[in-house]
């Protein structure tokens, strides 16, 4: 459960490599029980972060402070973390029962003991009796189970996850997805995770902290992320998003070719970018006010039918979400013409990044 008390503040955090700056002046504070996920395209910046989190990487500036405590400049094994990474890093030659048990026992403690928290670990993984197993035996989904209950068997304070869903095929990726949160929340462990992937960021995140060329770009919750992006960047990196050139009229009145709308908030510049959701517009096959475009593609994706519509004005393409039975009750096919359009306030500007 998450609480107000902030377990882990990173400062004015920066890494150079030679002449590349792979984290420019990152500040963040991560709350007690929180599940975060860095989410960004590769080479962001963000597993260098969780790096610099883990001691793997030490900062060139900035600080990193982990439950009072200042951890900048600790080795890793002073520090209070369990890491996963994405190719499981198990121990080959060892058991599953003796991967688990291999910080146990480091630490001291007798076979005996480590040899029932394993199993309890097990259970908690949902792979009860698996102990005597070696990792070449196990599914790819069991071995990263397995890579788990060893992180978390010391009972670290900060759970780290590197990309640790991406090697899995989408099916065991997704019911893994569900039972890490799952653990999470029962054991209320604050867990960071590096990932590329926006559906695992927006399914298991309490907040998202969006990266790009080593900056943060936004930090919010998943619905804050995808309905309220803060940048051009964040709007096209998570879920889809069309982006349509505009001239401002006057007093914040839009224009795309002969099609007039107003803008949700107030704008000072000639021309600005309007982005606007694929479930968001509305497609007419009636010639009513709005942008005139022509079909080219349908894509059945189950619970919606994505339509590819050409624009007649500039020949751009765009994506426009419907029901099956919205597109039946239209009754529009492939070469046929249509008519786009959008509620205002569904809308988001970007100006200053429009020709």
């Amino acid at each position: 459960m998450v609480n107000n008390t902030n377990y882990l503040s990173v400062s004015d955090l920066s890494k150079h490599f030679g002449d590349f700056t792979a984290l420019n002046n990152i500040s963040l504070d991560i709350k007690q029980g929180e599940f975060i996920c860095f989410l960004g395209p590769s080479g962001c910046g963000k597993t260098t972060l969780l790096r610099a989190i883990a001691g793997l990487e030490l900062p060139s500036e900035g600080r990193i402070i982990q439950a009072q405590r200042d951890i900048t400049l600790l080795p890793p094994e002073q520090r209070d973390f369990g890491i996963v990474f994405q190719s499981y890093a198990l121990f080959p030659n060892l058991t599953v029962a003796d991967n688990i048990a291999f910080g146990l026992t480091n630490q001291g403690i007798k076979k005996a003991q480590a040899m029932e928290k394993v199993r309890e670990w097990l259970e908690l993984v949902d792979l009860p009796n698996s102990e005597h197993k070696f990792p070449a035996q196990l599914s790819g989904g069991q071995q990263q189970r397995v890579a788990l209950a060893r992180a978390l068997a010391l009972s670290p304070g900060l759970l780290l996850l590197d990309e640790p869903l991406s090697a899995l095929d989408a099916k065991v990726r997704a019911h893994l997805r569900h039972e890490i949160c799952q653990l999470q929340k029962k054991l209320g462990i604050t867990t960071i995770m590096v990932t590329h992937d926006q559906e695992e960021a927006l399914t298991m995140a309490d907040r998202i902290v969006v990266m790009n060329h080593g900056v943060v770009e936004q930090v919010g919750s998943p619905r804050e992320i995808y309905q309220h992006p803060a940048s051009e960047f964040v709007a096209d990196f998570v879920g889809t998003m069309n982006f349509l050139e505009a001239k401002n009229e006057q007093s914040n009145l839009l224009s795309i070719d002969d099609y007039r709308f107003s803008s949700p908030t107030d704008i000072s510049t000639a021309h600005v970018k309007v982005a606007v959701r694929p479930e968001q517009m509305r497609i007419h096959s009636d010639p009513i006010a709005g942008i005139q475009a022509q079909i080219k593609m349908f894509e059945f994706l189950g619970s919606f039918v994505r339509v590819e519509c050409q624009l007649a004005v500039n020949n751009q393409l765009v994506q426009v979400d419907v029901t099956s039975d919205q597109l039946d009750e239209l009754g529009l096919k492939i070469g046929d013409y249509c008519t786009l359009s959008w509620r205002s306030e569904d809308s988001l500007v970007f100006e200053g990044q429009a020709a």
